[in-house]
């Protein structure tokens, strides 16, 4: 398998293994919060790596990886995971969700310019044609809304949109910093490094709001761990394994593009649970369908 083929096919299975994730963690995030799912999810992630490491025969910890990858893949954990993940929650409250994911749709051309910037990865013209009609068909799929389902008015849109904005940027650079501090080691070495550092800045954010008594409660809420720990496996785990592989074998803005198709490939389940989908959301996710088959039959820059 060429390593174009590779990285398509690892940035389509962490869309799926995110979708799983998605479900999951909102079983166990309406329980938990959206603080304490993000600590508890790593928690878990990282123990589930480190058995797999074991596994693996190089141990519990993560090993071979010079000072200068554990460098660029921290700050790459703390752009995407704490950054990112922290604005978005934020943009959610100030925004809504379906607005704040509209902004987020624009992680693959993020992830390009800065891959440009950073990396000098050159996409083709049929490349980024395709990146902005699967881009503009997730927008048109999350911001679509049916007739008569409600609207949710924003707290304070201006914010909102800067906050999801800067989640976008957030995730788009951690994804290109893990590219950059990864070479050729490991992605699952590599993913316990950004979760260690993940779960390092997110200790600092919970000291300075006082919240360890509240992910102390969560941590015994029997309930809630079973969906956080199938969600640990499908996100931190698997998935954030699999999109450093993606950008490990192909360009960060092509990997970015097909991992941001995971609202698409939840509609099947707002199907499921008698969730109002409506014309629009289906032509997003066409479009985006379409612009996926044009990427994958585009051949990599030289």
């Amino acid at each position: 398998m060429s390593d174009n083929h590779l990285a398509e096919l690892a940035g389509l299975s962490t869309a799926v293994c995110w979708a799983i994730s998605a479900v999951a963690f909102e079983v166990s995030g309406r329980r938990l919060g959206s603080l304490s799912l993000n600590v508890i999810r790593l928690v878990i992630g990282l123990g589930m790596l480190a058995v797999w490491g074991t596994i693996q025969g190089r141990g519990p910890w993560p090993t071979g990886l010079g000072l200068d990858a554990w460098g660029w893949l921290s700050l790459s954990a703390l752009c995407g995971i704490v950054l990112g993940d922290y604005c978005l929650f934020r943009a959610y409250i100030e925004l809504g969700p379906r607005r704040s994911s509209v902004v987020m749709a624009s992680v693959p051309m993020w992830a390009s310019l800065i891959g440009w910037a950073l990396l000098d990865e050159a996409l083709t013209r049929g490349q980024v044609v395709a990146i902005a009609i699967t881009s503009l068909g997730i927008a048109w799929a999350v911001a679509s809304k049916p007739r008569g389902s409600g609207a949710r008015v924003a707290r304070r849109p201006r914010r909102g949109v800067l906050l999801a904005g800067a989640g976008a940027i957030g995730q788009a650079s951690g994804l290109v910093l893990s590219k950059l501090g990864m070479g050729d080691h490991d992605p699952f070495a590599a993913t316990q490094v950004r979760l260690l550092a993940g779960l390092g800045g997110f200790a600092l954010v919970c000291t300075a709001l006082g919240w360890w008594g509240r992910i102390l409660t969560a941590w015994r809420d029997r309930q809630a761990m079973v969906p956080a720990a199938i969600g640990s496996f499908f996100g931190p785990f698997l998935g954030v394994s699999l999109s450093l592989l993606a950008v490990q074998h192909g360009a960060t803005g092509v990997a970015a593009t097909l991992m941001a198709i995971t609202p698409i490939l939840l509609i099947p389940v707002s199907y499921w649970r008698r969730e109002p989908v409506g014309l629009g959301g289906l032509a997003g996710a066409a479009l985006a369908v379409l612009g996926v088959a044009q990427l994958m039959a585009q051949q990599p820059a030289s």
